[in-house]
């Protein structure tokens, strides 16, 4: 409801006066051109807001996998450090004066006099006979 108040210049009067407005009747025309207009905007921001998450995914889709490199190259790095301590440890445990020494030490073995020593010579193997004598299996 519309109220209106006066103000004369000698007293102050005040009055309201109400007006019933009936809109019922009232039909607004659909304006094409304004309607196109938003579904044109909401098209273009739906596709930026669109952009905006597949940048965002982008982004920390690098990050996590930036962060598995790393975790990575950290696991390799351990990795290369216990393959080097167990190659060496491998030429110490397989160290001729060590062998002796446990032979001796804990096995109780003595070192072979040179007299008992012997010198095998390693025997050749006959070369692959002709396919002519070769007989053929059924």
């Amino acid at each position: 409801m519309n109220e209106r108040r006066l103000d004369r210049g000698l007293g102050h009067l005040e009055f309201a006066m109400k007006t019933d407005v009936r809109n019922a009747q009232v039909v607004r025309e659909l304006d094409r051109q304004r309607q196109r207009e938003l579904w044109r905007a909401a098209l273009i921001g739906i596709c930026l807001v669109g952009l905006v998450l597949f940048s965002a995914w982008q982004h920390f889709e690098l990050r996590r996998l930036h962060y598995q490199t790393v975790q990575l190259q950290q696991e390799r790095t351990a990795e290369l450090m216990v393959r080097r301590h167990l190659r060496l440890e491998i030429a110490t445990l397989a160290a001729p004066r060590r062998i002796e020494e446990v032979a001796t030490t804990l096995l109780n073995m003595t070192r072979p006099a040179a007299t008992h020593t012997e010198v095998i010579e390693r025997v050749r193997a006959a070369p692959a006979p002709r396919k002519s004598v070769v007989a053929s299996r059924r």
